[in-house]
């Protein structure tokens, strides 16, 4: 499978999830790289440090995108310290950086995608719907494939066109998600970077390069899986839920969970996870498979185990 693409294989049609059989396809001489996780979260580490000596107020999103609250500069000097931060990004690690500076987070992380790679776009105060108006309505957040073809069929399919339609309308085609969906349209949004963030769940996932349809297999596969989750798990706390995740070869995708009621350790998450695999696979090729651990605890709870 895909996992990313560069912008001049896009141009081809090659896009994130896609069968690499397609993406050979469509670009016969495009060239394929394997992942390096450890390299990617090893720089990861190196712009987020340097991005909090720009401001506290870090809220990391992902691998390679966060949120920054530099509301103590004045806007007037946005343009400069955005260009100071891609400087310094660049320096660092020769590697571009597309930044959005606007009044909210919603509307800053649309900016940020407005001119990529290596972007820089600032909305003023006062200019966010009108800014977010000629974009299609699957920018916003919250808007996917399905909720874009419910609006498109309602002869909605931008964002001015969302911001504008009747409310009483709006609620009767789409209930109460149709109001969010208006009011992140007019560029609407109260919510604040907070730098306290914490992962809500832990997982691994394997795409594989041949389905895979054999039982051991499938087990030997499932024991790798939990022993890196095994491992991540001993660094954080600990775990009441346990999902195993299964795409099959016309990718139908299955999730199920499962919270034995105790508290989830490396050596248990082995046999949950088989115990889950044996549970819900149904004999068919798997194309993927995926190991996950949530719930956390959020203190102390009961009377710990005796040893």
């Amino acid at each position: 499978m895909v996992a990313t693409a560069s912008y001049e294989a896009r141009r081809f049609g090659i896009g994130s999830a896609m069968p690499a059989a397609r993406a050979l396809r469509l670009c016969p001489h495009a060239v394929f790289l394997r992942p390096r996780f450890d390299v990617y979260r090893a720089v990861s580490k190196q712009v987020m440090d340097l991005l909090r000596l720009f401001t506290r107020m870090l809220q990391p999103l992902s691998l390679d995108e966060a949120f920054l609250d530099v509301s103590s500069v004045p806007f007037d000097s946005g343009e400069l310290l955005g260009r100071q931060i891609k400087c310094r990004i660049r320096e660092a690690t020769a590697l571009t950086a597309s930044l959005g500076l606007a009044p909210n987070v919603l509307v800053a992380k649309v900016a940020s995608d407005i001119q990529k790679p290596d972007g820089l776009t600032l909305v003023p105060a006062g200019q966010e719907q009108n800014f977010l108006a000629p974009l299609p309505v699957r920018k916003l957040w919250g808007i996917g494939p399905q909720a874009e073809g419910r609006l498109r069929s309602s002869g909605i399919m931008t964002c001015g066109q969302l911001a504008q339609a009747e409310a009483a309308s709006v609620v009767a085609r789409f209930g109460q998600a149709g109001l969010e969906w208006q009011r992140l349209a007019r560029g609407q949004d109260d919510r604040k970077v907070t730098s306290v963030w914490e992962r809500r769940t832990l997982s691994r996932e394997r795409t594989f390069a041949k389905d895979v349809a054999e039982r051991e297999e499938l087990h030997r596969i499932v024991a790798e899986i939990a022993e890196h989750v095994g491992e991540d798990l001993k660094e954080h706390r600990p775990a009441r839920t346990v999902t195993l995740k299964l795409r099959y070869a016309n990718f139908r995708t299955v999730t199920r969970g499962h919270s034995p009621g105790h508290v989830i350790t490396a050596e248990s998450l082995l046999l949950l996870s088989r115990w889950l695999l044996e549970k819900n696979w149904n004999g068919k090729p798997v194309r993927l498979l995926g190991i996950g651990v949530s719930n956390f605890l959020e203190g102390p709870e009961g009377q710990p185990a005796l040893f």
